[in-house]
């Protein structure tokens, strides 16, 4: 199961990935935003790093106005990995080698039909392990406040 989340800039994104969703057959719960009303994007990020964390999700989407907020947000909650990517590059890279766990995107930055390709990448491409299995643990080591 995919979570998602979007405050009011990143609702039109989140909206365009449900479609994709939809007719690819993957399940999903929407969190919200439910409409372009303002609300505060933590309260998103929150929801969808949560579900991640406890393993009620495979993977976490949020959208806001850049991305960066949400994640950042996201990225509070013990063993999250979230990224924000604006190209297919980034978000192939970002599973790749940092096994992310959740993708942001920023609906002021990246339109809807980049949103869909770079989610697809997203879901579709596999951890490659090896030396950057290392550098995850490292990632945990620090979340911890374990040294190395």
């Amino acid at each position: 199961m995919i979570a998602l989340g979007a405050d009011h800039a990143g609702f039109y994104l989140k909206e365009a990935i449900i479609e994709y969703l939809k007719k690819n057959n993957i399940e999903y719960v929407d969190h919200g935003c439910y409409s372009e009303e303002s609300v505060d994007y933590a309260i998103f990020a929150k929801k969808v790093a949560d579900d991640v964390a406890d393993g009620k999700a495979e993977k976490g989407i949020l959208c806001c106005g850049t991305g960066i907020g949400i994640s950042m947000a996201a990225n509070k909650v013990k063993g999250i990995r979230a990224a924000v990517c604006t190209n297919e590059f980034c978000a192939e890279m970002t599973r790749r080698h940092n096994d992310s766990n959740v993708l942001a995107m920023g609906g002021r930055v990246i339109d809807a039909e980049t949103a869909v390709k770079l989610t697809d990448i997203f879901l579709n491409t596999e951890f490659e392990g090896g030396k950057h299995l290392r550098r995850i643990q490292q990632i945990a080591m620090i979340e911890n406040g374990e040294d190395f």
